[in-house]
């Protein structure tokens, strides 16, 4: 059997044996992102941030809707965070929904729609929808998110944000 030949059937074998690991890896994957998402919705609602915080690398990099540009670090985007949750004074009401996952290895990534109702702490109520986008990676076996970009759209002949955005 020449080389060629060789290449070709031990590509097939490896492909046959190995690809059902493959396959079945990134859906649990996912699955645990998914699981890691649907705790961090459940923080945001009982305005928890230390269990919101469990979901970001400590290296995290941030570009958030609210200024600063970019909040380098889970200290900083802590800090962001306790000022989102002092603004509500009541309950906050907290979706996430067209939660798409994707994972390869050690690295994922995520896009979703988020949204937050409640009153703020003018007693007006408040009603925002964000575009969020999360880069993970799996550290010591736990998905962490190491840069999450949080956006609206914007009416450019306004120049007004789109809190209230629908598809």
């Amino acid at each position: 059997m020449n080389r060629t030949k060789q290449a070709f059937l031990a590509s097939l074998i490896a492909s046959a044996v190995l690809t059902p690991f493959a396959a079945n890896a990134a859906p649990a994957d996912d699955a645990q992102i998914k699981a890691l998402e649907e705790s961090f919705a459940a923080a945001v609602r009982a305005k928890d941030v230390n269990a919101i915080m469990k979901a970001y690398a400590p290296n995290v990099l941030v570009f958030d809707v609210t200024p600063p540009r970019q909040y380098a670090g889970a200290a900083a985007y802590r800090e962001d965070w306790k000022g989102f949750v002092a603004g509500y004074p009541g309950p906050i009401k907290f979706e996430i929904s067209d939660l798409v996952v994707s994972t390869e290895g050690s690295f994922g990534y995520s896009h979703s729609i988020q949204h937050v109702t409640g009153t703020d702490a003018k007693g007006g109520a408040a009603d925002i929808t964000v575009r969020v986008t999360d880069v993970y990676r799996k550290v010591r076996g736990a998905w962490l998110i190491v840069h999450e970009h949080v956006s609206v759209p914007v009416d450019l002949n306004t120049g007004k944000a789109d809190v209230t955005s629908k598809p």
